[in-house]
């Protein structure tokens, strides 16, 4: 009971310390991501519309406030000594990265809130997103098993489109591991184990743990370091039907950047390793509007004179 009242109190100051500014963003549900920069200006991202200024001016003693008030939260203290904050924190499950100086000249922060609706493949359909072609391609990849790449930049959809490809997984009976850093992904298939990493257990570890866990299919939230070997290593031993995001530019530097990820923790790089567990590459994009868009879909082809080759399923201009 002790707790529980630590935690509600702790609630009440953390919302107090937002203020009804920040919490009516955090209660919106076409709010998907709340910045706050050192320069005291508040933006949001809502869904359809964009990122937009919000008018709303937050002082650095309150922002500094908020960031050592989550890190408290995980039990840490912000500071000079510490000034990065990541963790979730308790409203709407969001993701929470915040910064002291003198990383930053004021305190910044940015709140990623996790997705109320589950977009799913016809949403994207009906927006344009994708066409009836493309839908079809990756509905049979996603069956049929085949490990999907899904890459863009940061803030282009890439977790929103992977949550429209889980949700194919719904009455799927594979024994399916979920791993990640902060919990962003969301499939409601009946055998399903969700996992994050911590300080001490990091994503390398995860994916190797997982496979004495009896995985069918392996799916990790972002790609963003060695793990990268790992992945490709159980994707191509017996675990198809695997998913990931990644940060590329373009279809084509997908396995490149694979590459550079993998030369984390060896020389050498297995290509064939690549070639073989990669079997499809979603790319995502945001246009001059600010609405995205699935660019390309493609499958490697091989690699010859020094290039990857690839086969297009997709591709818009």
């Amino acid at each position: 009971m002790a707790t529980q009242v630590a935690r509600d109190r702790y609630l009440d100051m953390l919302a107090t310390a937002f203020g009804p500014e920040i919490m009516k963003l955090m209660d919106d549900d076409s709010v998907i991501e709340i910045m706050l920069n050192p320069d005291g200006r508040l933006w949001a991202e809502r869904l359809y519309k964009g990122k937009a200024n919000t008018g709303i001016r937050i002082p650095p003693e309150r922002s500094e406030n908020i960031v050592k008030l989550v890190a408290s939260y995980k039990n840490e203290v912000a500071s000079a000594n510490n000034p990065s904050v990541s963790t979730e924190i308790p409203f709407k499950s969001a993701r929470f990265q915040g910064w002291l100086p003198p990383v930053v000249q004021k305190p910044t922060f940015a709140i990623r809130k996790r997705a109320v609706h589950v977009f799913t493949l016809e949403d994207y359909l009906k927006s344009g997103a994708l066409t009836p072609e493309a839908m079809a391609h990756l509905k049979e990849a996603v069956l049929a098993r085949k490990n999907i790449v899904i890459v863009g930049g940061t803030g282009t959809g890439k977790t929103t489109f992977a949550n429209a490809l889980l949700a194919l997984l719904k009455d799927c009976e594979n024994r399916i591991l979920v791993l990640e850093d902060l919990p962003e992904l969301q499939i409601e298939a009946p055998d399903v184990v969700l996992m994050s990493s911590t300080p001490k257990v990091t994503m390398r570890d995860l994916v190797k743990g997982c496979l004495r866990m009896r995985p069918d299919r392996i799916i990790i939230g972002e790609v963003r370091d060695g793990a990268a070997l790992e992945l490709l290593k159980a994707w191509n031993t017996g675990h198809p039907g695997g998913m990931c995001t990644i940060h590329a530019n373009s279809a084509e530097s997908t396995p490149l950047r694979l590459e550079d990820l993998i030369q984390e923790v060896v020389i050498t790089v297995p290509r064939n390793l690549i070639l073989q567990a990669v079997n499809l590459i979603v790319f995502i994009e945001r246009n001059a509007q600010g609405n995205r868009c699935i660019k390309t879909i493609a499958e490697l082809d091989g690699y010859e004179n020094g290039q990857y080759k690839f086969r297009y399923l997709l591709q818009q201009e």
